[in-house]
């Protein structure tokens, strides 16, 4: 029997609650859209651009989590982007976690719902396939960006990127009959997936061995510090606030585990690009604009300062500027300056959505049992990955050539452990892992 549930959902409620695990958010079909809409008014005073398309409807609704990697559509809203190429209605609205932004998307914005969204890779496929509501993904948000941090008892054991040391703590605690426990943000989501890669390559059965449990990425800090979780892998700004609040260290950053691996991307409901090609184009074009603005280093704290704000993610810009810039305080004594394992928003191709990736990302779900074996990959990949728009806007807003990939893949990947992903062979790559359900 698996430990992990794909509807359960922790959060922690206060100090009083230390030790008690609260379901939330995908135990219930109700859908909210969980957090403050910002005003749909544009901040910036921004004339239409000269090349924005004609838009069907000047109106959308996009949901984040709040993570760094979500800022390019916070400064598409807040720069103006959006505004710029004739979306001048766009709403970015905070999400509670990733079943409510799942959820929202499910009913869309007719049902007073969300149009698209700030997402795990994954999940537009999930929804397509597992819940059959059509999704597109449109542009990858970033690279890199997330962490696995652990609770500082495992300073000793010198837990870091090799999960080797926790195989006999995990031991331990089974013959206690107690379970060690790590947070992931969403059941076959790229948080649960870095977690399970690291746990197999130490040895460790995450289905056996431990238990995951789901966490709302803002939890993830209070849940270890009333120890209902011993480790966990989220993005940015969670691992640099547990660091700073001495609760735990980080082990790794992922992109240790694997050099500028995907992570987030910008999806949307199918029918309503259908409905809206130019709008959806428009949206695109803001995107990209922002992800060019967001990877420039004189932008930074700015980035920093706006996502920081109380109706986005309501936390210290100090918890987000260093590891924006690859200043990585990893919080056992190690440190790291201007890391090139950083979080990307545009640079070494970062915003293009690689099929090949997509194709690791299903893989990776029918190892671990989100997705049957029989998935038809590539089929699915060519129905819901949009390259095509994506060149399309890069080209409208003058992305030269140089910077716009020819090949749907970025070819062979490796990984940290020296396991070789062939996208043109991915059940080999399946075959040859050790630790697996499927």
């Amino acid at each position: 029997m698996t430990n992990l549930s794909r509807r359960k959902f922790i959060l922690t409620t206060g100090a009083a609650a230390a030790a008690s695990i609260v379901a939330h958010g995908c135990s219930s079909n109700t859908a909210s859209n969980g957090g403050n809409a910002p005003s749909a008014a544009p901040v910036a005073n921004v004339s239409t651009s000269a090349n924005a398309p004609k838009v069907e409807t000047t109106k959308a609704k996009l949901g984040f989590i709040a993570l760094t990697d979500s800022a390019p559509l916070i400064i598409a809203k807040e720069k103006g982007f959006f505004a710029k190429y004739g979306m001048t209605d766009v709403e970015v609205i905070k999400q509670k976690s990733w079943p409510v932004t799942r959820d929202n998307l499910k009913i869309g914005s007719a049902g007073d719902g969300i149009d698209g969204a700030h997402i795990l890779s994954p999940m537009p496929y999930l929804m397509t396939i597992n819940d059959k509501v059509p999704m597109y993904l449109l542009a990858r948000l970033n690279t890199n960006g997330q962490a696995i941090s652990v609770a500082n008892k495992f300073k000793e054991l010198k837990v870091n990127l090799e999960s080797k040391a926790l195989k006999d703590a995990a031991s331990q605690a089974k013959a206690d009959k107690k379970s060690l426990k790590a947070g992931i943000t969403f059941p076959g989501g790229t948080h649960d997936l870095w977690m399970r890669y690291w746990l197999a390559a130490g040895g460790i059965n995450p289905d056996q061995d431990m238990v995951l449990e789901p966490v709302p990425p803002p939890q993830m800090v209070a849940n270890m510090k009333v120890n209902t979780i011993d480790a966990f892998c989220v993005g940015e700004p969670w691992n640099a606030q547990l660091v700073s609040q001495k609760i735990g260290y980080t082990a790794l950053v992922t992109g240790e585990l694997w050099k500028d691996h995907p992570e987030k991307a910008f999806a949307m409901r199918q029918d309503w690009v259908d409905k809206n090609p130019n709008a959806a184009q428009a949206i695109l074009m803001a995107i990209l604009e922002a992800q060019q603005w967001c990877d420039k280093a004189e932008n930074k704290e700015e980035m920093c300062k706006i996502c920081a704000d109380r109706k986005y993610f309501n936390v210290a810009a100090a918890d987000i500027i260093e590891r924006s810039k690859g200043n990585i305080d990893y919080g056992d004594g190690r440190t790291e300056k201007e890391y090139p394992y950083r979080m990307k928003f545009w640079a070494d191709n970062a915003s293009y959505p690689y099929k090949s990736h997509d194709i690791w990302f299903l893989t990776e779900d029918i190892r671990w049992g989100y997705l049957p074996k029989d998935t038809k990959v590539k089929e699915i990949v060519d129905q819901v990955n949009k390259e095509d728009l994506w060149k399309k806007a890069a080209k409208a807003i003058g992305v030269p050539d140089s910077q716009i990939p020819t090949s749907s893949s970025r070819g062979v990947e490796t990984f940290f452990d020296g396991v070789k992903f062939d996208p043109e062979k991915p059940e080999e790559y399946l075959q040859s892992l050790k630790i697996k359900k499927v």
